[in-house]
């Protein structure tokens, strides 16, 4: 083994995984001063959209997208999709329990704030296709499983959000008694949704691994080509927080006890679902890369599906839509947080040092890549 490839191995983090907390927490305070101090920003950036999808927001999330698809073993997707038990379980989390508890969060914490109320059921029915790749290999998840975990709610999104949105606006509403709401969205946009936040890095990623690996090799590709690449994934990441807190950010600044309000049941929700998913792996014995999947595909969202929705259905200056916004300034933060319990919850709950018993592609998160 090189000494590159033996530093490598080195269960060890980088100066930038240590730090991360902190590049995330510059990134929201720029971001919150942009849109608060920089006239019309926000209302350029809300501009800039195409077929319904944010432009500048796309790009960061490509961008951040990438390095970890093009990591992807791609000849180890098989044997994930052989594995039931996590696939039904996150399927049962995400489109079962999550909406559920959205829907039953909202109600209990803003019964006297239709919007924002509506605006969080909303979030909790667009089921996470973007950032949760990020979260899952910082906390050292099972790369190939979160790939294929991904795909597969991306196509029961196309299929059932018009239809759980109109259920939990509409018809549980007045089954309970309670107000209820309508949702406009066509199968078309959320199919393009899904297909520029997912399809086209996930394409590049696979890519990237055939041509690489048939031209030059799996150990050129994955020594010299990925740690290039890795660090842009860092990029896009704070790249795409700067821009969504710079377009609410007279928002969260102008309304601080609205932007509280909601952000209690979303800490609440973000928390159990996490939860959730980390128990249930245990008790199904998918041992700790596999559960990390499930706990994070299950906590986390599609915000940029959430947003677009309740902008095009209630309007930009909605409290809908201020919701859908407060959704991932909440969800950000947290699920960073979760990523250091989880490394936590594998030494104490499954026995392992995540980083120590990973494979050494997936010892190092894609931030890890720039050596420290």
């Amino acid at each position: 083994m090189s000494a590159a490839v033996a530093d490598r191995a080195q269960p060890r983090l980088s100066s930038l995984d240590r730090l991360l907390p902190l590049w995330i927490g510059l990134a929201m305070v720029v971001g919150v001063l942009m849109g608060r101090f920089v006239p019309g920003l926000s209302e350029v950036l809300a501009r800039l959209e195409i077929g319904g999808v944010s432009a500048p927001i796309a790009l960061g999330l490509l961008v951040m997208m990438y390095p970890v698809l093009a990591k992807v073993r791609y000849d180890r997707v098989a044997a994930v999709t052989g594995d039931r038990k996590l696939l039904l379980s996150s399927l049962v989390l995400n489109w079962l329990v999550g909406p559920a508890l959205m829907f039953a969060l909202a109600w209990i914490f803003l019964p006297d704030l239709p919007e924002y109320r509506t605006g969080l059921i909303i979030v909790g029915l667009a089921r996470c296709i973007a950032m949760v790749v990020i979260w899952n290999d910082l906390a050292c998840g099972d790369r190939e499983a979160a790939a294929v975990l991904v795909a597969i709610n991306s196509v029961f999104q196309v299929i059932a959000f018009s239809l759980l949105g109109w259920f939990y606006l509409t018809v549980l509403p007045a089954w309970l008694g309670l107000d209820t709401a309508g949702l406009n969205v066509s199968v078309g946009q959320i199919a393009l949704n899904v297909l520029v936040f997912l399809g086209i890095p996930l394409l590049a990623g696979f890519t990237s691994r055939w041509i690489g690996e048939r031209r030059r090799g799996r150990t050129w590709y994955e020594t010299r080509f990925l740690p290039r690449v890795g660090p842009w994934a860092l990029y896009g990441l704070l790249f795409t927080i700067v821009l969504l807190f710079a377009l609410q950010g007279e928002a969260v600044t102008t309304r601080p006890l609205d932007v509280a309000r909601i952000a209690v049941p979303l800490l609440v929700y973000f928390a159990l679902m996490w939860g959730v998913g980390m128990i249930a792996g245990r008790v199904l014995r998918l041992g700790y890369a596999r559960s990390t999947t499930l706990a994070f595909t299950a906590a986390g969202n599609n915000f940029e599906l959430a947003i677009a929705v309740a902008i095009a259905t209630f309007g930009a200056t909605s409290g809908q839509a201020l919701a859908g916004v407060v959704g991932p300034l909440i969800e950000v933060p947290v699920l960073v947080g979760l990523v250091y319990v989880s490394l936590w919850a594998g030494r104490r709950w499954f026995g392992v040092d995540p980083r120590a018993s990973a494979q050494p592609e997936h010892r190092s998160a894609p931030m890890s890549e720039v050596r420290s």
